[in-house]
């Protein structure tokens, strides 16, 4: 039996002594099955800052953009990312709001504290002076840091909010869930009365009803003087999420792998016509849409892997992802509209070759043709990191060149899903590195990807493109450890090609820098480097030696010092 997350909410909010209530608040469980899984649950609390006449405005705007917006973000985002995402757009537009306001006391200005929990693990973003606690095994923990800049005994104030500035630093953390963990939003109209202490004594004497408790707790911070608005929310988890491996299993074999497949086989209306393709882990057939006529691309999984649930999911993940990358330099996945009988998916046929078997056939490629070809391939890439996915394994072999010259990057078997790896799994996943030569030093230390990481495998197509070599040869697949990454050397460009831009040379070598916070913030800017000088490279070269590479230089002078000594010596003996 597959467990579902269930959260209970309670919420209650009061003006207080005040005149009006400037605090929201708001939370939202998604009936849909699949919502859930995906986004999981929001609960939100914001409290308007009291000196703005439009501080209930801005707590409105804060809550309801939240909690609407971050189920609208695609599947394929991780909660970090959609709700870093949304809660900007929401200061943007809040501070745009306050700009066109000359008094400042209309600025439109709030605090602001959610939790998502999705699957098992509860994300946290927070904003100013409201506060979310855990309580768990009697204890009670706060998890947030109030933004408040103390100059006094007597004076503090507010450190940080949403619509006060263009630019906003929005706290995140994470942390696993248990099953019975509760957790608390507060507003300070509640907590700068009762104490951290007092709210443990409640939490272990509270009633089930959790509404009436969070009425009980406003209550009782009026009672005990508080002079603001006074707001809580309470989230009682369950139950969380998970699966039997056999249940996953079986969901993962519902399907049963497809027959052998040659000429003139026909399966669920396609016609098969020859193997395009065949490795241990898949096959590529070429095939035509009985009904519409149509060239397409079938690909099946391989029968060595039919017990491996990690290998089935990866492969069903596939035609996920192709799914939801809408991009003329993707492969598209085709919608199949008749009932499907087995484990396959159908890909558009692309009538041409790879990238590896261009190469292969011409050796290298002029400058003007790779500066034709990158902006394809970075407009394909960009696809995927928009929608929160690393590809993961780019490399010639899987880029395609269709004969009219347009590019397509194919293959999603590495491509890592940020939304998908927030959701937790009896399955394996196991990292896979992609293709040596082309892996990015991290991935072979054991670390996390980043977009810097397709950039990388990109900037050694383009040095391939261009010499017909990798730019650091062998060494780059044997190394296993930072030792062996550090003694990486980059090649230039010019030991091969004499005729090449050095600023060319330089803007490669920095998309294949070893550490990825040394490579290009975005592809855009490599793309642009490709094209046009870079005056910082232009710059390095008006240097002089000992400031563009003081190691070159000590080594250059060390060097000359030994010759030099080495002929007075000999000179001396004579």
């Amino acid at each position: 039996m597959v467990a579902r997350l269930k959260v209970t909410v309670g919420q209650y909010s009061d003006k207080g002594i005040k005149a009006e209530n400037q605090d929201s608040i708001g939370f939202s469980v998604p009936g849909n099955l699949a919502l859930l899984e995906t986004k999981g649950i929001a609960c939100a609390l914001a409290d308007g800052i009291s000196s703005s006449a439009e501080g209930k405005q801005a707590s409105q705007a804060c809550v309801t953009g939240f909690i609407a917006d971050y189920f609208s973000t695609p599947d394929t985002w991780s909660v970090k990312q959609s709700g870093g995402k949304v809660l900007t757009a929401i200061n943007t537009w809040l501070h745009g709001q306050s700009s066109q306001y000359k008094d400042a006391s209309r600025g439109l200005a709030s605090t602001f504290s959610a939790i998502v929990i999705k699957s098992t693990t509860a994300h946290l973003f927070h904003v100013g002076d409201s506060r979310i606690y855990l309580f768990r095994d009697g204890e009670l923990e706060q998890l947030t840091t109030d933004h408040r800049i103390r100059i006094d005994a007597e004076q503090e104030y507010l450190g940080r909010a949403f619509g006060v500035d263009y630019c906003l630093d929005i706290d995140y953390k994470s942390l696993t869930v248990e099953e019975g963990d509760r957790f608390l939003l507060t507003t300070d109209g509640i907590h700068d009365v009762i104490s951290d202490k007092r709210l443990k004594l409640l939490f272990k004497e509270h009633d089930a009803d959790l509404d009436a408790f969070s009425q009980k707790m406003c209550d009782l911070a009026i009672a005990e003087g508080s002079k603001d608005n006074v707001s809580c929310q309470i989230l009682l988890v369950e139950q969380l999420p998970s699966q039997d491996a056999n249940e996953v299993f079986a969901q993962l074999t519902a399907l049963p792998f497809p027959p052998e497949l040659y000429e003139g086989v026909i399966l669920d209306g396609y016609r098969v016509t020859r193997e395009i393709h065949a490795s241990s882990t898949s096959q590529l057939y070429l095939a035509v849409d009985t009904d519409t006529g149509e060239k397409v691309v079938l690909k099946t999984p391989s029968v060595n892997f039919e017990d491996d649930p990690a290998y089935l999911e990866r492969f069903q993940l596939e035609e996920w992802i192709g799914r939801r990358i809408v991009s003329p330099h993707v492969i598209r996945t085709v919608e199949q509209k008749r009932p499907r009988r087995f484990l396959y998916y159908v890909l558009e046929y692309v009538d041409g070759k790879t990238l590896e078997q261009w190469l292969d056939d011409v050796g290298t490629l002029d400058l003007k043709t790779v500066r034709e070809l990158v902006p394809q391939i970075v407009s394909g890439l960009r696809a995927f990191h928009r929608l929160d996915m690393l590809h993961q394994d780019l490399k010639p072999g899987n880029i395609m060149i269709s004969h009219d010259g347009v590019l397509k990057i194919i293959d999603f078997g590495s491509t890592k899903i940020a939304g998908i790896a927030d959701i937790s799994t009896p399955v394996e996943r196991r990292e896979l590195l992609g293709t040596k030569h082309y892996t990015a030093p991290e991935y072979l230390l054991g670390r996390p990807g980043m977009t810097q990481s397709d950039q990388f495998a990109l900037g050694c197509i383009v040095y391939q493109m261009l010499t017909g070599k990798l730019p650091y040869g062998e060494k780059l697949a044997k190394a296993r450890e930072q030792r062996g990454i550090n003694r990486l050397n980059y090649r230039p460009i010019s030991e091969y090609i004499s005729d090449i831009p050095h600023w060319v040379d330089k803007a490669v070598r920095k998309s294949v820098q070893v550490s990825p916070e040394s490579r290009y913030e975005a592809l855009s800017e490599f793309e642009s480097d490709l094209v046009k000088p870079n005056p910082d490279f232009l710059r390095e070269d008006q240097l002089p030696l000992l400031q563009r590479n003081p190691v070159g230089f000590w080594r250059s002078l060390s060097l000359l010092l030994l010759i030099t000594n080495l002929v007075l010596a000999y000179l001396l003996m004579q």
